[in-house]
């Protein structure tokens, strides 16, 4: 929402802390919010990250999507080089450009725990295909449907791609997507977060009834706190922007974050602040906001 040209701040959350620091770090998710539907990255976007790094304030790009899917923000990762991919299962540096990423933390969802998800959430979703994400490979179970406009690399039952002797079973598995072709999106997150519990930690991105399962205490939160740490910057030093409930854990956790004006109802609940649409270029509207008032 916006009153005279500026972006206005909704109440804050309880407990959440009012931002009194000044901001050292920018944590922005990619799809539905930093990149526009087309999934480009406009001009005044380009010039706003490029003026917070100027100014010594950090960008990082915080995305459920794979490291191999980052071309299209590799140019714009400045001097650190990092991005949190996979809903926070891996930090990736990014600077030898598309397909020669280097992983320089992965946090791995276990078999054992994948196989008992797999598992219950067929029992309580029949119908319910997966594939399986890892560090450098895609599979998918034949009935899955060809949500990623890319060639699996096996064609195998869930089970079968995630057993000891699977396919690429040297490889970590960073996440697990569960898709059904006919339940709602929000009611199909709260069933599978009922039914699988402990075992994996489930979220969405997606319209549709897709679902993103990581390990128990991996999130797109919890690895940004690491990486924070690792650079001395507290969670009141960070803006974060977002649209969808992968993002809900991020937002409530840094000291300023923002609602895309497209976002999911829950992202709003849960935000700081509002700022208009991922077309409107609500991302770098904020950040010219914090500039000037910076300076």
């Amino acid at each position: 929402m916006r009153e005279n040209d500026r972006v206005t701040s909704a109440t804050r959350q309880p407990g959440t802390p009012s931002a009194a620091l000044r901001p050292r770090l920018i944590a922005t998710d990619l799809d539905g919010t930093l990149l526009r539907d087309d999934k480009s990255v406009s001009a005044r976007t380009v010039a706003a990250l490029a003026a917070a790094e100027e100014a010594g304030i950090e960008v990082f790009f915080v995305t459920g999507r794979p490291a191999r899917w980052m071309g299209v923000v590799s140019d714009h990762v400045h001097g650190h080089g990092l991005a949190i991919c996979g809903n926070g299962a891996a930090v990736v540096d990014l600077h030898g450009g598309p397909g020669a990423h280097r992983f320089v933390k992965v946090r791995e969802l276990a078999r054992r725990n994948a196989l008992d998800a797999v598992r219950q959430l067929r029992a309580a979703a029949p119908g319910t295909v997966f594939a399986v994400e890892q560090t450098y490979g895609f599979h998918q179970e034949p009935d899955y449907p060809k949500l990623h406009m890319e060639i699996p690399d096996n064609l195998l039952p869930a089970e079968r791609l995630l057993a000891p002797d699977g396919p690429d079973a040297d490889q970590p598995v960073l996440k697990i997507l569960a898709y059904h072709p006919d339940l709602d999106p929000d009611a199909f997150l709260t069933l599978a977060r009922l039914a699988i519990g402990d075992r994996a930690n489930v979220t969405r991105s997606s319209p549709s009834a897709l679902l993103e399962l990581s390990g128990p205490d991996v999130s797109k939160a919890s690895t940004l706190a690491l990486c924070c740490a690792e650079r001395g910057i507290s969670h009141e030093e960070v803006v974060a922007f977002g649209d969808m409930p992968n993002d809900v854990e991020m937002l409530t956790w840094a000291g300023q974050s923002y609602a895309m004006g497209n976002a999911h109802p829950d992202v709003i609940a849960a935000a700081s602040g509002r700022t208009v649409a991922n077309n409107e270029d609500g991302v770098a509207v904020v950040i010219e906001q914090l500039l000037a008032d910076r300076f």
